[in-house]
């Protein structure tokens, strides 16, 4: 058994099983819908369907990242049962979660010198967040320990790829992600924008791509230029998709074309309610490991 325990944020977008399965303990982002305060909890409370048609219904959901206080509330009763921690937090490019885990960190360690509390920003998001998890328990199973694990999620997260298409930019321009007239011209013109997360964990849009056809076929492409041996790969892919999962699935099979070893391997997860409070329905995203991540 692990001295220490792996904790994450639910931003991970990976279902409650994955988390229960692989020893992860989870703390909730916050969102309102119609007013009302809810926890992310991993669909628990509503379903991705209902989420995704609420906001497709013209809802505006607001998001709220873990407080200081709830940081500390969650990670107490691990220390108490003698465990050290190592917390991977959502990409400070896109949340001040990082900076407010730490101050909870610190604010514990001085309650419990004798625990350690490491937090790694993961420069990362989504079901990217959790291939990254995925990852860190592989070897704190293998028998790493926490500085061994945290040493090479500070050596590799820039190397898990995020890569991003939608076929809806109501909720990217409500963001500010893209212009109201990007996104006027880009529905207009069935325009499908490529963007990734780049190096300092911030989304950024790389293409403007007529057609949801050629977007995944730039997508593929994309992840042939940038994945760890080619069409050898054996490493982790996932999607996450909100509300479109045909289209993933779509996605999903012409990589198999290209490396088939993935055949059966690949997994389709739902955006969550936070992340999916700001992509909306309609973006397919996929996860693998490549080159590292330079701008």
């Amino acid at each position: 058994m692990s001295t220490f325990a792996l904790t994450c944020e639910s931003t991970a977008d990976r279902p409650r099983e994955f988390f229960h399965e692989r020893d992860i303990r989870v703390v909730y982002f916050h969102y309102e819908l119609d007013g009302v305060m809810h926890e992310d909890d991993l669909y628990q409370s509503i379903s991705p369907e209902k989420f995704f048609a609420d906001i497709k219904a013209g809802a505006m959901p607001k998001t709220s990242q873990v407080s200081v206080g709830e940081y500390a509330e969650f990670w107490e009763p691990m220390l108490k049962e003698g465990k050290d921690i190592l917390h991977v937090t959502l990409s400070s490019g896109i949340s001040g979660s990082y900076g407010s885990a730490c101050i909870a960190a610190q604010d514990l360690a001085e309650r419990y010198p004798e625990r350690t509390i490491r937090v790694i920003d993961s420069l990362a998001a989504s079901s990217g967040y959790g291939l990254l998890m995925e990852y860190l328990a592989d070897l704190r199973d293998e028998g790493k320990s926490l500085e061994e694990v945290a040493t090479w999620a500070e050596e590799h997260k820039l190397n898990v790829h995020h890569w991003f298409f939608s076929t809806d930019l109501t909720s990217f321009k409500r963001g500010g992600r893209i212009s109201a007239t990007s996104a006027l011209l880009g529905t207009a013109l069935k325009i499908c924008p490529l963007m990734n997360v780049d190096n300092q964990g911030k989304l950024i849009p790389r293409e403007k791509i007529r057609t949801k056809k050629k977007a995944m076929a730039e997508m593929v492409k994309t992840m042939m230029a940038h994945v760890d041996d080619g069409a050898e790969y054996t490493g982790k892919c996932c999607f996450s998709q909100s509300a479109c999962r045909e289209d993933a699935q779509a996605v999903a099979d012409m990589i198999v074309q290209e490396i088939p070893q993935l055949a059966d391997k690949i997994t389709i997860n739902d955006i969550g309610t936070v992340i999916g409070s700001h992509t909306g329905p309609g973006t397919v995203a996929l996860f693998f490991m490549g080159d590292k991540r330079v701008d």
